[in-house]
């Protein structure tokens, strides 16, 4: 593997490991840390792929999807007490074979929408990749993890707390919890979605391939 490559791997390795620990850790009533940092992953994916193409963006990936594995395995031989008397795994089959099948999918389709989209304004195919990935990650990851329909993975581990009606982000509807939790963490997704052109643009203008196509 090359040294450009390299870098890119790092750096999603980075935020893999990083979201994995910090989705342990609450933010507010709907929300874990890790939401802030695992919607980056698609940052360095855009960047790949404008720079070098979907080719070396993939492999990235693969190497993300790798890593992400890794962390599940580890979580799951690590328990944790979630309330007096109650332990279990930090990470269960379901959530893993969620957070794995959730980030190869989402990422492979953020790199095929920008690829399509590559030749019009600079911030159209980063944009539009990382919001369509985005929903399918949220909707894939949520869905596996906690929904009923999903029971049949882990029968002996059903995540009940998820699956209990709760008004939608308190004020709406009542909907499973999980529900609540993946419309959340949506909205963050969209939100880092147009704060990362930013860093996006800093980023690409700065090679000198890529100047024509950020102007």
């Amino acid at each position: 593997m090359t040294r450009k490559y390299f870098i890119g791997v790092i750096a999603m390795a980075a935020i893999v490991v990083a979201s994995n620990i910090l989705v342990q850790h609450l933010l507010g009533d709907w929300l874990t840390w890790g939401a802030i940092t695992y919607p980056f992953a698609f940052l360095v994916t855009d960047v790949m792929n404008r720079i070098y193409g979907p080719g070396p963006a993939r492999k990235v990936v693969l190497a993300g999807f790798v890593v992400g594995v890794l962390c599940s395995l580890i979580g799951t031989q690590i328990m944790v007490e979630f309330e007096p008397g109650v332990t279990g795994p930090a990470v269960t089959l379901r959530v893993a074979i969620g957070s794995g099948t959730a980030f190869i999918l989402a990422q492979l389709v953020d790199i095929a929408v920008f690829d399509r989209m590559r030749g019009g304004k600079w911030w159209r195919a980063p944009l539009a990749s990382s919001i369509i990935g985005s929903a399918l990650d949220t909707a894939v990851f949520f869905s596996i993890a906690f929904a009923a329909a999903f029971n049949w993975i882990e029968p002996g581990s059903v995540p009940g707390w998820a699956q209990e009606g709760v008004p939608l982000l308190g004020t709406g509807p009542i909907v499973p919890l999980w529900m609540s939790l993946a419309l959340a963490d949506w909205m963050v997704k969209l939100s880092l979605a147009m704060i990362a052109l930013v860093p996006f643009r800093l980023i690409v203008s700065r090679v000198p391939g890529n100047r024509t196509e950020m102007a």
